[in-house]
Formats: C-alpha cells, sequence, structure tokens
C-alpha cells in the first residue's frame, strides 16, 4: 500500500515539477534505482495540555466584599433582628445605606435612567430598547406608549471594580476573619 501510495505523489509530482521529472527520467533511463533513504521523522510531540487555571475571583464577589469592608453590607443583612427595636435597626440601617450609596457611586456612577417623577406620564418610544423600559399592566397596540411612570429606572455610567490581588484560596472571601491580638503581659 505503501508503494501506490509512493506511485501516486511520485506521479503528481513529475507532473508539476520540471526538475523532478528529469531526475526521475535520469534514474528510469540509467536502470538503477538508489536506495532510498528514509525521511527522518519527526517525534512525536504530545500536544501542550493548557495548565488548569486557578480560580479567578468572580466580579460579584469583588463587588461583595466592597460592599462588606466599606458599608458592613453582609454583617447588616446577615443579622438577626429579632432581638432589636425599629429604633436600633432604623440607626444602624442609615449608616449601612449612606456606606454602600457611597460604595455604588464611586464604582458605578448610577443615575437614573429617566429624569422625572414618579407617578408621571411618560412616552415610550417606538423601537425602545426592551433592556431599558419594562412595560406593565395592560400594553395593547404598538409604540410609541404613553403611561404612567412606576420607577425613573437606574443606569450605571461605569463599572470600575478594584482588581483581585490576592491569593486563589481567597477568591472567595467576602470578608476575612477578623482576630485582635491581645498584648501579652
Amino acid at each position: 500500500m505503501r508503494r501506490l501510495w509512493t506511485a501516486i505523489r511520485a506521479f503528481w509530482r513529475v507532473l508539476v515539477s520540471r526538475d523532478v521529472a528529469e531526475a526521475v527520467e535520469e534514474l528510469l533511463d540509467r536502470g538503477v534505482v538508489p536506495k532510498a533513504t528514509p525521511e527522518p521523522v519527526a517525534p512525536k510531540v504530545e500536544p501542550k495540555r493548557p495548565e488548569p487555571k486557578a480560580r479567578a475571583r468572580s466580579e460579584a464577589i469583588t463587588l461583595l466584599a466592597t460592599l462588606q469592608r466599606e458599608a458592613r453590607f453582609v454583617d447588616f443583612v446577615k443579622e438577626p433582628l429579632g432581638g432589636y427595636s425599629d429604633a436600633q435597626i432604623g440607626a444602624a440601617a442609615r449608616d449601612v445605606h449612606r456606606d454602600c450609596a457611597k460604595v455604588l457611586d464611586r464604582l458605578f456612577a448610577i443615575v437614573a435612567v429617566l429624569d422625572q417623577e414618579d407617578g408621571s406620564e411618560v412616552e415610550v418610544p417606538a423601537g425602545f430598547d426592551a433592556g431599558r423600559y419594562r412595560l406593565s399592566g395592560h400594553v395593547a397596540g404598538g409604540p410609541p406608549f404613553r403611561g404612567r411612570l412606576v420607577h425613573h429606572g437606574w443606569e450605571a455610567t461605569r463599572c470600575e471594580l478594584p482588581a483581585w490581588t490576592g491569593s486563589v484560596a481567597g477568591a472567595g472571601i467576602v470578608a476575612p476573619v477578623e482576630v485582635e491580638m491581645k498584648a501579652e503581659s
């Protein structure tokens, strides 16, 4: 089978290359066929498998960690509130609310999508983006639509999350364990 393949290859090489045709013709005229030297076979190289990537830190965890570090958001949400008065909860919520708003403003520069008051009449234009407008109630006919503004929407005008520089083991940590050391007596 190998000789057949060689003959086919030789036929095509003779057909397309004058130099090969002349060399084959000379060999055939002399009646001497030189001993074929085996072509060097390249060593078989196993394809490199990509190294498994270290677990990267999710941007969601980075955001959650930032909200925890700067506003104690996770502490507030995870705290059982049954033993606290409404006044105590309100006082804690005021601080968490203020600090979370600072984080969102710094990282996302969030602005209202529509600069109109809730309850005002608005027009949803023809060709509107369904990601920008959510229609509710009785929707009939085609755009433009007119209706009452229920919520003005929010839009992030940037997204600048801090870059993760920690270890693979710490990629899922939202807040590290905090240990206060006592001075030795």
